[in-house]
């Protein structure tokens, strides 16, 4: 059995991180809506537009 060390260690994963960021940001906006978010609303709250608007060849 392996057991992480203990004294600060830890590795951290960014990609990782982001998605849980992103997770909460769809969480927040869906809690706070009356109804369904709508795709343009979670492009919104994701940004996707501005990804899509800068991305090469569009």
């Amino acid at each position: 059995m392996r057991v992480a060390p203990v004294g600060g260690t830890a590795v951290q994963d960014h990609v990782a991180l982001a998605e849980i960021e992103l997770c909460g940001e769809l969480i927040i906006a869906a809690s706070a809506a009356d109804d369904r978010l709508s795709l343009e609303s979670i492009d919104e709250v994701l940004n996707v537009a501005e990804e899509r608007a800068s991305a090469p060849g569009t």
